[in-house]
């Protein structure tokens, strides 16, 4: 069950340890929707998984008080996007965001054809390298690279693998700008959105670039759990994380005894868990621990009660 309440001062008494799913608009900072969610949620203890760009809109996953910690734990590698590419036009950015560097001919944009396309993106499904957008977040001798690209300093980063396990063109519209695609796609956490762009432009000889990103889903929590900046501050509400460890990880059922030793992270010998990380619970079930199989002990990950 998700607890409500549409009055934010009450939110503060209800809100204890859980996730909030928002549906982030553009132009806002996935820092600034954390800044949101503390006001409305009426506790200081929270954080985000995935960032999301100002431009980009969608799933951004927030945890409050204890269940920042379980972010790390939970399954977020996974994530799905609804995006267009405008292909005719590459830009300092790899999204509409930046200056435009190149620009293709009306004679160029004319040679490609929606078969080249379908083509050209079979090409960047799978395992592929991709070289991130020089605006990522990564950091080069400890400045973040769009920091370093803001000031002017030419960025060069390395190739990474990634995996892209679905790449989908919805739709193929020429028009007055360029050639505007849309696609959906599933992919590995670290791949960037504008990178496909950008070398999709880059195979098919005539640019790209990003125009809209929409993230749908960040491992199992999709846009039906979302809700927008302002439905939460009409009605704010969570997914309590008792739910989310229990539709995460296998659930383990302790006895009186073993909660005890949980609650204090101690080793429990002769507890045959499933392999990877079980979610531990106490007789009136509450959500103690994480905890996985060592030898002959089960052991904790993370402990979320004292």
């Amino acid at each position: 069950m998700i607890p409500t309440t549409s009055d934010p001062l009450a939110a503060a008494m209800i809100v204890a340890d859980g996730i909030v799913v928002v549906d982030k608009p553009a132009g806002l900072t996935s820092h600034t929707v954390v800044a949101r969610i503390r006001k409305l949620a009426g506790t200081r203890k929270v954080g985000h998984a995935g960032t999301l760009d100002p431009m980009a809109t969608g799933v951004l996953v927030v945890g409050l008080n204890r269940a920042t910690r379980l972010l790390g734990h939970l399954q977020l590698a996974d994530k799905s996007y609804d995006a267009t590419i405008l292909l005719g036009a590459s830009t300092s950015t790899d999204d509409r965001e930046g200056e435009i560097v190149t620009t293709a001919s009306a004679e160029a944009l004319a040679e490609v054809t929606v078969e080249g396309i379908e083509a050209a993106v079979a090409g960047f499904r799978g395992e592929i390298s991709q070289v991130p957008s020089k605006v990522s977040a990564i950091k080069v001798d400890g400045k973040r690279a769009y920091e370093r690209v803001r000031a002017g300093e030419e960025v060069a980063l390395k190739a990474r693998s990634v995996t892209v396990s679905r790449y989908e063109v919805l739709d193929v519209r020429p028009g007055p700008a360029g050639i505007e695609v849309d696609i959906s796609v599933d992919c590995s956490s670290g791949t960037y959105i504008r990178a496909l762009a950008r070398d999709l432009g880059t195979e098919l000889g005539v640019g790209g670039h990003l125009t809209m990103l929409r993230r749908t889903r960040v491992g199992s929590f999709g846009m039906a759990a979302a809700h927008t900046l302002e439905e939460l501050a009409e009605s704010f509400s969570y997914l309590p994380i008792a739910e989310v460890a229990a539709d995460t990880f296998p659930r383990y059922d302790a006895d009186a005894e073993q909660a005890a030793a949980i609650r204090t992270g101690r080793p429990l010998p002769g507890l045959k868990l499933a392999a990877g990380q079980t979610a531990m619970f106490d007789p009136t079930g509450q959500f103690l621990a994480l905890y996985e199989p060592h030898g002959p002990l089960a052991k904790p990950t993370a402990v979320f009660v004292s």
